[in-house]
């Protein structure tokens, strides 16, 4: 397993070195602003969104801090190869989607229309470049020192860094925080080269439009990349070994979620194991069987992109030298505090228990610092917000309707569809609907899922009403503008408490 991981992370390193590729030719010129022979309050290992978030709270409460991060480039995963690269192409290829289905609908007649791919990943990759520089940019403005390179602890209050440009330097700090996020999840027999087998990273990269792309699990991100590639042309199937897509979600929205996404041609193989790979030819052959045991079949693909999930990045970090407690995961066991147990070190983000999510770990990193600096910091899992940026988006908080049924609490629920929704007629973009899960006895809710174009825009209210434990009846009865999306979740909420108006 950690040589199939060692043989990835190089992998994707090749990635990056593709000539379109964010900063290549600057990441060997690029030097860490200075390793600090003095003593920091805090040292950050790993600079992304719950590392340098974390150094930039520590030094706006007046830790001295430093920030180790061995790409080159902040912002982690999430920035460079990951949610902000991916939002860029859904856009993107949304935008090419709408164009060639939708604008005749609209009166907007285009002749000649075309994907031109390099065109496409030089705008993701600007967005990329300039949000990077900008983190940087808030690292000079709040003094936190910037060191790149590959950290590992040598003791519970030093850091050993292997410098980008070449040797090494010890930086000391009274608070370690290691906020090294998480990496691509291996799966047995399949080897990711970043060619014909590509993880998200290479997905995000590939040269051309593969006619034919297969994707391995049924998850946020594989369903997104589907997306991507199921816009721009190509022939997307998702073989997942589960009975359902996406596990986590709401059952109701996750059957429509599916119908939608077959609608836009995409085709789904569920219960499904790969059981061999062939990749001796121009493209990749999958054997395949049910996952129960059964006849076994051929899928064959130009590019196979896996999307098993995701594993924390915690190996070769110094934690056994020093007697950092992980679990078998490799997920690093925390206090209430984010303290490990060894005094001193702490651990944020993907790296530890919980949603693997860059906003999760932005709040761990703020909660963290807020610990460390002596005040008290706060991060309640439960509700913490999920999204799939597809089209519709889908987004979520709180519990589904099979969670509030296990549990035995006695519940309402309440539904508005887009259909009836003015501003999504209006648009042309009614497809979705907003389901509200409420305690019967209080109306307190305790769930919201939204299946709906800019969903991951819309749930934010729903997450601010479960923080203060707001009723249904409590955001029925808040106006809400007209015409907005947003007002199907207040009619869902009327549903619930009462009775909608418009249905």
């Amino acid at each position: 397993m950690a040589l199939a991981i060692l043989a990835r992370r190089r992998a994707a390193e090749a990635v990056l070195r593709r000539p379109h590729a964010p900063g290549a030719a600057a990441l060997s010129a690029w030097r860490a602003y200075a390793a600090a022979g003095e003593e920091s309050d805090v040292v950050v290992v790993g600079g992304g969104p719950g590392g340098y978030v974390a150094a930039i709270k520590a030094a706006q409460l007046g830790l001295k801090t430093t920030c180790i991060e061995k790409r080159g480039t902040l912002g982690g995963t999430c920035l460079n190869v990951g949610c902000i690269p991916s939002k860029a192409l859904l856009h993107s290829s949304h935008m090419y989607h709408e164009a060639r289905t939708s604008f005749a609908h609209h009166g907007v007649k285009i002749s000649n229309l075309e994907v031109d791919l390099p065109a496409m990943m030089a705008q993701k990759d600007k967005a990329v470049a300039g949000l990077t520089k900008g983190i940087e940019g808030l690292f000079k403005k709040n003094k936190v020192t910037y060191v790149k390179g590959f950290g590992k602890l040598a003791s519970p209050s030093e850091v050993s860094v292997d410098l980008i440009d070449g040797g090494n330097t010890v930086v000391k700090g009274k608070n370690i925080i290691i906020a090294t996020g998480s990496d691509v999840k291996s799966l047995p027999g399949i080897t990711i080269d970043e060619k014909k087998i590509v993880s998200s990273t290479g997905a995000l990269c590939l040269s051309g439009i593969p006619k034919k792309l297969v994707v391995i699990g049924a998850g946020y991100i594989g369903l997104e990349m589907g997306s991507v590639w199921n816009r721009l042309g190509s022939e997307v199937t998702v073989v997942e070994f589960a009975p359902d897509i996406v596990p986590s979600m709401d059952g109701e929205i996750r059957k429509q979620f599916q119908r939608m996404l077959e609608k836009q041609k995409m085709k789904f193989m569920l219960k499904t194991k790969v059981v061999g790979v062939d990749t001796t030819g121009d493209g990749v052959k999958l054997t395949l069987e049910p996952a129960a045991g059964g006849e076994q079949s051929i899928l064959e693909a130009d590019i196979v992109l896996v999307s098993a999930g995701r594993t924390p990045y915690t190996a070769g970090l110094g934690l056994d030298a020093v007697g950092v407690e992980t679990d078998k995961g490799g997920r690093i066991l925390v206090d209430k505090r984010f303290m490990t147990n060894v005094n001193g070190v702490y651990a944020i983000g993907d790296a530890i228990p919980g949603p693997m999510l860059a906003h999760k770990a932005e709040e761990d990193g703020v909660a963290c610092v807020e610990f460390i600096a002596g005040k008290e910091g706060h991060v309640d899992y439960d509700l913490v917000p999920g999204v799939v940026y597809t089209h519709p988006e889908v987004a979520s908080v709180g519990k589904t309707e099979e969670q509030v049924k296990a549990s035995g609490i006695a519940y309402r629920v309440g539904k508005f569809p887009l259909l009836a929704n003015s501003r999504a007629k209006a648009i042309d973009d009614a497809e979705g609907l907003v389901k509200v899960v409420a305690d019967k006895e209080t109306d307190k809710i305790l769930g919201v899922h939204i299946m709906a174009q800019n969903a991951g825009e819309i749930i934010h209210e729903a997450v601010l009403a479960l923080q203060y434990g707001a009723s249904s009846e409590d955001v029925a009865r808040t106006c809400h503008a007209h015409p907005t999306v947003s007002e199907a979740l207040k009619e869902a909420c009327l549903q619930t408490f009462s009775k909608a108006i418009h249905i």
